[in-house]
């Protein structure tokens, strides 16, 4: 795959709604393409499980859906922690979240994180805990239920892979808006985060490994040109 340039905030949220738009790709097959890339990234990272999905009620906790979806398809024990009401969930993340519920997998609904000590023990036995809670369009102070969870999320032992980028790390300065989850692995999806490029992002992303999501490359070209 083509390596580019670091995307800036504005310019990831360029390249979903212009391969949406003018291309005709639904941002389901770009939402299954990235959680099928992540999950293909957990086998070759010798992932056993069980695996602990934690995730929020955008889009990247549509990823994590899609992840769980292939780890139980895989025969992969996984969990999911959903920090949102359902009800609350839209479009492509909706979608998969009723997916995964019609396959029977786990999912703890708890919205404002009520029960942080039953979140600290569904972490507990976890092989991976997948980061699936905030995206790249997160800015300003980090605020409850997620500090919490970053907070439990951290001091759980289970390596730590963040989706597209650790939750609670700015997306443009690398730097952390309040807590920030640890990762050891970040899937970054279409090109590395403008932020990454912030030596100390590095404490917070772990090894960085640039996943392909099926989006245009004119898009992506066009968009570093500007």
């Amino acid at each position: 795959m083509a390596h580019y340039e670091r995307l800036s905030r504005k310019a990831v949220r360029s390249v979903d709604q212009r391969t949406v738009e003018e291309f005709g790709l639904p941002g389901i097959a770009l939402m299954e393409n990235a959680g099928r890339g992540v999950f293909e990234l957990l086998v070759s990272l010798k992932v056993k499980g069980p695996v602990k999905i934690c995730a929020g009620k955008g889009n990247n906790g549509g990823d994590g859906f899609v992840i769980a979806r292939h780890l139980d398809n895989a025969g992969i024990p996984v969990q999911i922690y959903l920090l949102a009401d359902p009800e609350q969930l839209k479009g492509d993340a909706a979608i998969n979240y009723q997916v995964a519920l019609r396959m029977g997998l786990v999912i703890h609904c708890d919205p404002n994180l009520d029960y942080p000590e039953e979140f600290r023990t569904f972490l507990e036995e976890a092989d991976w805990i997948v980061d699936a809670l905030l995206g790249t369009g997160i800015q300003g102070t980090i605020r409850p239920p997620f500090t919490t969870a970053i907070q439990i999320m951290n001091q759980s032992q289970g390596n730590k892979l963040a989706v597209d980028l650790p939750s609670g790390l700015d997306c443009d300065s690398g730097l952390p808006l309040g807590d920030c989850v640890v990762a050891n692995h970040t899937a970054t999806f279409v090109a590395e985060k403008k932020g990454f490029a912030l030596p100390d992002s590095k404490q917070y992303t772990g090894t960085i490994s640039v996943l392909d999501i099926g989006a245009p490359r004119k898009v992506v070209t066009e968009l570093l040109e500007k």
